[in-house]
């Protein structure tokens, strides 16, 4: 008998090595590290019987035909990495899936549909100012405008593409026929402390939580730290700081909501001197945009309160929305039976961070399976999810699939 984990283990070792030199994994699209893990990654498929092909977005498709003309199943996840990030964000994903896929074959489970493992080019976006473009290239929704973006050294992604062998021109004819897709299956570690605490290897994802960002700026009147009195100020930092504190507190009101306040600009930014302005960023997420729709709202009226309170002028605009993505609830039951029936609990959590499936829930169901990281961390070199974990997600996976025979 294989043992799953430990082979997952063995090749997310190797391919971490297929990094810019420095602390933890650093690979970016569309360089000679993608192509090195490209490599790799075309092993892993050929090993489980897919044929691999790059397509024209970067994505390494593997596709396997099913025994009868009933559509494609579509599993993976994206081979890039942040910078000095860990080994198994993202292409643990593409590594499970492979293994799933060979699974099956060992056990001699034959499926009627079609399977492709899709290695994704880019999702964290950390080289070009756009992400997701292999599975809205899928699903239909790819803007042909974002390649006329540059990276911070000026080269535009559609030059960089074509240097890589590419043909970005051809990326709207790689969209599929959304009546052939039965869905999409993304395995991913955690990134959260969820699965640890309840001492769970796997999870089911109930959603991709929605996002919205607003750009907040408090704007008062600055003065002499020493002469100005306390009674006459209208010190911006004042009022941004109880509006931080009261964006904090609502954030933990709800155990399924996230608010943050991740940037705050200070002016004059002095010692001495009474703070005339305060810009800052707020984000706030949730798997329900109602939820986060509310929260948005009332930080909006807070905010003018406390800056009527504080004698400020606001400027307040919501700058960014992306909606939640539901995980379809016959997959999502299907993993809970899955991870169940391989001795789980069949914990079900929301997936705060934004994944390749939400991409491609434009084009099919979709559903995503959680594997525990130690510590809860993840794009740090630390982070880390077990051979045995692994192995119980593979387990899981093939399940799913193989009870999808008979749907």
């Amino acid at each position: 008998m294989t043992d799953w984990g430990a082979l997952a283990a063995e090749r997310l070792a190797r391919i971490a090595k297929v990094s810019e030199p420095g602390p933890g994994v650093t690979r970016l699209p569309f360089t000679p590290e993608h192509r090195a893990a490209l490599a790799e990654i075309r092993d892993w498929m050929q090993a489980a019987g897919l044929t691999p092909e790059l397509d024209a977005a970067g994505t390494l498709v593997g596709r396997k035909p099913g025994a009868a003309d009933s559509g494609t199943f579509y599993m993976g996840s994206h081979q890039d990495s942040v910078r000095h990030g860990g080994a198994f964000d993202g292409i643990m994903g593409v590594a499970l899936a492979c293994l799933a896929v060979q699974k099956l074959a060992e056990d001699g489970d034959t499926l009627p549909f079609a399977l492709e493992v899709l290695a994704f080019a880019d999702e964290e976006g950390v080289r070009f100012p756009t992400a997701l473009i292999g599975p809205r290239a899928l699903a239909g929704t790819f803007d042909p405008s974002v390649l006329a973006l540059a990276d911070k050294s000026g080269a535009r992604l559609d030059t960089v593409m074509e240097g890589f062998g590419l043909a970005p021109a051809d990326i709207t004819g790689l969209a599929r026929a959304p009546g052939a897709a039965i869905g999409y299956l993304e395995t991913h570690i955690e990134q959260g402390p969820v699965l640890e605490t309840s001492d769970e290897a796997l999870g089911v994802v109930t959603a991709i939580c929605g996002i919205e960002r607003h750009s907040v700026a408090f704007t008062g009147e600055t003065g002499h730290a020493g002469t100005l009195p306390m009674r006459s100020r209208r010190d911006a930092l004042v009022g941004a700081s109880e509006f931080v504190t009261l964006a904090h507190h609502l954030g933990r009101e709800d155990p399924e909501l996230r608010v943050t306040v991740g940037q705050l600009d200070v002016s004059p930014n002095v010692v001495n001197a009474v703070p005339r302005e305060v810009r800052l960023t707020l984000e706030i997420r949730a798997p329900d945009d109602r939820q986060r729709e509310a929260a948005g709202d009332l930080l909006t009226r807070k905010a003018r309160e406390i800056a009527g309170r504080w004698s400020l002028d606001l400027d307040m605009a919501r700058t960014y929305a992306q909606p939640a993505q539901p995980c379809d609830p016959d997959l999502r039951a299907g993993l809970v039976e899955a991870v169940m029936a391989g001795g789980g609990a069949g914990v079900e959590l929301a997936s705060g961070a934004t994944h390749d499936a939400s991409a491609m829930a434009d084009l099919c169901p979709i559903a995503m399976l959680f594997v525990r990281c130690r510590g809860g961390v993840s794009h740090v070199p630390e982070e880390h999810a077990s051979a045995a974990d692994m192995g119980r997600a593979v387990e899981a996976m093939a399940a799913l699939l193989a009870s999808r025979a008979t749907v």
